[in-house]
């Protein structure tokens, strides 16, 4: 599944709960933690579950839900994996993870209440970002979501437009997705009405190996999906590496195609430009 656009949306907005699977996002994440003022959490734990068992609720995109650090995330799975409300979620959201230990607790606290469940693993923190091979290694982790603003505030940093003072965490939260073979899903980009300046930072998250970007508002989500997709040259440069590629099993490790040689890394970058190609260009067959 692609998560191009994971688009976050506050629990104690029910309206806006129904709507943002309209958004187109690959991913929406109905939040019970930062985005829900501490005297609405029941309110916010009561709008999501309801949401989620309504019949009428038929999303056709990832549907995740970001609960509270444990042990306060455990009245949200009390809430959220109630009755209908659990059939309708496919993942959790975990804020703040510190190492493997806080993705495998809140998978099995999920488990206790009958849902086993992937772990989106936000590290927003120093002691995630120093954990995040941990952290993503962990049997239930199927991503890692890096959170820029929550870490520059553990760090006591300032934001910057140039973002170099989280440029080695924003790295090593790639390098550790890949290296586990999980999602690495890029921080958001807080200026909602910049529609170039979201551009930009998206296409440096696709230069810098991310999957995907967070969202926090429905706008942001077309221009997202462009700016993480790869430019059609790019496309048709894969394609023609891999219809050329061998098939014998005894064939040389490298190969040319108009001049250049490739091996196995351009192979693999060839492959991962037509993973994020958009389904137009691939004509209907697998590669």
């Amino acid at each position: 599944m692609a998560r191009r656009s994971v688009l976050f949306t506050p629990g104690d907005r029910p309206s806006m709960l129904r709507k943002a699977p309209a958004s187109g996002a690959d991913a929406v994440v109905f939040d019970l933690e930062d985005a829900v003022a501490p005297d609405r959490k029941d309110e916010a734990r009561d709008a999501v579950a309801e949401t989620l068992a309504d019949p009428e609720f038929d999303p056709a995109c990832e549907v995740c839900v970001r609960v509270n650090p444990l042990p306060d995330g455990r009245a949200d799975l009390d809430a959220v994996l109630d009755g209908e409300s659990a059939a309708s979620i496919d993942a959790l959201v975990l804020p703040k993870a510190s190492g493997a230990a806080s993705v495998t607790d809140l998978a099995a606290a999920a488990v206790d209440r009958g849902r086993d469940l992937p772990v989106l693993a936000l590290v927003e923190t120093a002691a995630g970002v120093l954990a995040a091979p941990q952290i993503a290694a962990a049997d239930p982790t199927d991503a890692l979501i890096f959170g820029a603003e929550d870490l520059a505030a553990d760090l006591g940093a300032t934001r910057t437009e140039e973002g170099t003072e989280v440029l080695y965490a924003r790295e090593r939260v790639v390098v550790a997705a890949r290296a586990a073979g999980v999602d690495a899903i890029d921080t958001l980009y807080t200026t909602i009405d910049d529609e170039r300046g979201l551009r930009e930072d998206a296409a440096v998250a696709r230069q810098l190996g991310f999957d995907g970007k967070l969202a926090i508002h429905p706008v942001q989500v077309g221009t997202i999906h462009d700016a993480m997709t790869p430019d059609p040259d790019r496309i048709e440069w894969a394609r023609r590496i891999l219809d050329e590629r061998p098939d014998d099993a005894d064939a040389p490790g490298a190969f040319e195609v108009d001049g250049e040689m490739i091996d196995a890394p351009l192979l693999r970058q060839a492959e991962r430009a037509l993973e994020r190609a958009p389904d137009e260009y691939l004509d209907g067959g697998d590669r």
